[in-house]
Formats: structure tokens, C-alpha cells, sequence
């Protein structure tokens, strides 16, 4: 199969889809793939690296698109790669559709079978997401560390105190791979760190896992407008596979927030779990609302490329494999993979995304002529 591994133009967006070691395992197999130059200076793989695996170098993003069977990306399709894209090829990579009507029309237009990494299946979770999951929340506790500091606009607080004077307190909403990658590195840096979770099972996992240094409470109305108003920095860590994340932290929340405090919502990507959340790059990461500083860039692991890259590659591969060696009989052959199929040719086999976005929904299984 002729794979292609464009650059990545999301702003200030690093990462590549393939490094030059999973090229090389794919040429193995006598696949061809096609790599844009300067698609992996981000990660410092030179062309000269992916020459050496064995890829052919492009300089045109869209003869790539053109030519490809499968596409392999980190971040959405941006507007002007959508309109390259074609019937009968396979995209394999991050999609977000539920909070992006535009780009869902764009790839149903398109014809082309949309396969997203965060509705991939598998050992209990979500595999292609976690890794990125786990970057996020550790990063999520670093930005807001930053931020919290009186020369970026924050309280002027040190997230773990110092003997004597009370360090910062860190709510943390969600206790998934987010929440638990957060509270790590909060709990390792001194904070005073809440978990809410829903879920008492979560809650008592997390318990096990951290001990009493953890302060674990059930996610309610009450509790989240509670522990949002008196912490310092609030995380939020909310994930509903696919769906738009809900709107746990409303505006009136955040009215009574301390001036100077500061979110992290890591759920941007599907929304945002906060009204007042919108997203941001990473070269303008916060906006002010009520005096609260909000930090919502969309593609926080690409501020780390090499790590997120390298990370991300170690779980997409075995799918890369599949996918270029069967094609969409792939699909027919793992569910698990198959969860990941979100668009096909014209039709939204995502229900959580035909949903949130007023689509009608076409069974996978179905449209793949399974049933």
C-alpha cells in the first residue's frame, strides 16, 4: 500500500504521524511510504533519516494527498488538507469531529474512510488516546504551575509551598488518564490536590493508588462548584468517549473564582468541560475571563513533540500494520479498530459524533457490509 506521512500545519503543532523507525518496519513489509519534507524536524528526523528507512521524500503536501491510499497524521485535517482529501482513501488520525461540524461535512464530503485515534478501542480503554492523555495531564499541572506564577498574571503562588506556608490547592475533575497523570505530578510537586470523579469505583482506585495524601470526593453539582471556587488551579480532565465534553464548570463558577487563579481544560480538544472555554495555540495559550486565567490549547503534547511523537507511534503502529496490509478488510476484522472508524464514504459511523452533531448514524459494521 502507498502510505503517506504529511507536516503537520496545525499552529505550532511538531509532532509527525510516523517516525523513521515505524517507516522502516512498514517498507519491511513492502509497503511504500511517502514522507513530506521537513515533516519530522520537529521530533529532529531529518529527510536524510527517512531516506535512510527506506521512504520516498515529497515537497508537495497536496500531490501527497493526491496519491496516497492511507494517510497518517497527528492532528485534524486543516481546511485546505480536507479539500485534497478523496474516495477510497483512509485517514488514520486524532479527529475531535463532536465540537467541529465543519470538519465533519468536510470529510463526509470527501468519500474518504475516516479512521480516529481517540475512538480506537482496546485493553479496557482507549490505547491510541491514553499516551497523549497521559502527556496532557502531566503538562496540565506544569502549565498551570507557570501560570499561577505573579509574572504570568497568576496568584503568585508555588504550587507545593515551602515548610510553613501552605501550598497551592489543585482540583482535578475526572479521574480517567488525565486525572491520574495530573494528580501524579501535583502530588509530587507538593500540592494539596481534590480529585472529583463520578464514578466510586474510580474514586477508590485513585485512593489505593495514592493514599490519604489524595483528597477524593463523588463529582456533584454542589461539590465541583465548591472545589472550583476555593482552589487555586482546577483541571479538568473529563472525557466522554467521542461526545462533546459536558459543561461542568459554568460561568457563575467561574464568576466566584479567585482573581488570579487558573484552569487547565484539557478536554478543549472535544469542547471543553468549562463555559467559558475556547480554544488556544500555544503561542497565545491563555485569555482572561473574570480574572480567572484560562488555559485551553488544543494540542498541549505538541508543545513536547519528540515525547508525544514517540509515545503515540508506540501504540498506532500495530493499527498502521493492519490498515496498510488489509486495507479496510482491517476494520472488518477488529472491532476494536473498528470503533475507531468515525466517517465512510459519505456516512458518520460514530454514534456519540452523529449525535452531538445532529447527523444520521450508520453501524461500522454495517456500512462495511458486516452484518
Amino acid at each position: 500500500m502507498l502510505i503517506g506521512v504529511p507536516k503537520e500545519i496545525k499552529v505550532q503543532e511538531y509532532r509527525v504521524g510516523l517516525v523513521p523507525e515505524n517507516v522502516r518496519e512498514l517498507v519491511s513489509r513492502g509497503h511504500e511510504v511517502l514522507v513530506e519534507t521537513g515533516a519530522g524536524v520537529g521530533i529532529s528526523a531529518t529527510d536524510e533519516h527517512y531516506l535512510a528507512a527506506g521512504a520516498t521524500i515529497v515537497h508537495s503536501a497536496q500531490a501527497l494527498f493526491k496519491t496516497a491510499e492511507l494517510i497518517v497524521k497527528v492532528k485534524e485535517p486543516q481546511v485546505v488538507e480536507r479539500q485534497w482529501l478523496q474516495s477510497g482513501q483512509m485517514l488514520f488520525t486524532y479527529l475531535h469531529l463532536a465540537p467541529d461540524p465543519q470538519q465533519a461535512i468536510d470529510l463526509i464530503d470527501s468519500g474518504a474512510s475516516c479512521i480516529a485515534y481517540e475512538t480506537v478501542t482496546g485493553r479496557g480503554g482507549l490505547p491510541l488516546l491514553a499516551p497523549m492523555s497521559e502527556v496532557a495531564g502531566r503538562l496540565a499541572v506544569q502549565a498551570g504551575a507557570y501560570f499561577l506564577e505573579k509574572a504570568h498574571g497568576g496568584l503568585g503562588i508555588l504550587l507545593g509551598g515551602i515548610p510553613g506556608v501552605e501550598p497551592a490547592m489543585v482540583t482535578v475533575i475526572g479521574g480517567g488518564v488525565v486525572g491520574v497523570h495530573a494528580i501524579d505530578v501535583a502530588l509530587g510537586m507538593g500540592a494539596n490536590v481534590t480529585v472529583l470523579d463520578r464514578n466510586i469505583d474510580v474514586l477508590h482506585k485513585l485512593q489505593k493508588q495514592f493514599g490519604h495524601r489524595l483528597h477524593t470526593v463523588s463529582s456533584t453539582a454542589d461539590a465541583i462548584e465548591q472545589y472550583c471556587v476555593m482552589a487555586d488551579l482546577v483541571i479538568g480532565a473529563v472525557l466522554i468517549p467521542g461526545a462533546s465534553a459536558p459543561k461542568l464548570i459554568t460561568r457563575e463558577i467561574v464568576s466566584r473564582m479567585k482573581s488570579g487563579s487558573v484552569i487547565v481544560d484539557v478536554a478543549i480538544d472535544q469542547g471543553g468541560c468549562c463555559e467559558t472555554a475556547h480554544p488556544t495555540t500555544h503561542d497565545a495559550p491563555t485569555y482572561l475571563v473574570d480574572g480567572v486565567i484560562h488555559y485551553c490549547v488544543a494540542n498541549m503534547p505538541g508543545s513536547v513533540p519528540r515525547t508525544s511523537t514517540y509515545a503515540l507511534n508506540n501504540a498506532t503502529l500495530p493499527y498502521v500494520i493492519a490498515l496498510a496490509d488489509k486495507g479496510l478488510q482491517a476494520l472488518r476484522d477488529d472491532e476494536d479498530l473498528r470503533n475507531g472508524l468515525n466517517i465512510h464514504q459519505g456516512k458518520v459511523t460514530n454514534l456519540p459524533v452523529a449525535t452531538a452533531l445532529g447527523f444520521a448514524f450508520h453501524a461500522p459494521a454495517e456500512v462495511l457490509g458486516i452484518l
